[in-house]
């Protein structure tokens, strides 16, 4: 398994083309990790007690549109 100083030296001396294809990439995997991540704490309750207190503060009419 490489190192991350491994994984950085190499990103260094990619090619400006092989650079934006990574970053491109990076960008999607990033997203759909972070995507995963907020499935997985939703479906543990973990964001329950967010959403109870912004629909505390929708109905109660503290809310403001956007």
């Amino acid at each position: 398994m490489m190192t991350l100083e491994t994984i950085e030296t190499e990103i260094q001396n990619l090619s400006t083309e092989d650079l934006s294809e990574f970053r491109r990439w990076f960008l999607a995997f990033d997203a759909n990790a972070w995507d995963a991540q907020i499935e997985k704490d939703a479906a543990e309750g973990k964001l329950d007690a967010l959403a109870e207190e912004a629909l505390y503060e929708y109905r109660s009419g503290k809310a403001t549109e956007i």
